[in-house]
């Protein structure tokens, strides 16, 4: 399931990081990593506020859906 479909508060793991080269770099540098917990702690505007890492990140919702949990 995509991150951007994620519950609110729910802390989840990162099974898979899609994308092209790049944006798999991009968003592992953001922390985004296989076997990583994330939390998603607001969605608005089609921005989608996270927890990962003990940082909160903010990532476009198109970002969120090549992030599998």
């Amino acid at each position: 399931m995509p991150l951007a479909l994620a519950n609110t508060g729910e802390e989840n793991l990162i099974r898979k990081v899609g994308g092209s080269p790049e944006i798999r770099k991009h968003l592992e540098a953001l922390g985004f990593v296989a076997g990583g917990a994330v939390t998603v702690v607001a969605a608005m505007n089609g921005n989608i506020i996270v927890r990962v890492k003990e940082s909160r990140v903010a990532i476009s919702e198109e970002m969120a859906r090549r992030i599998m949990i």
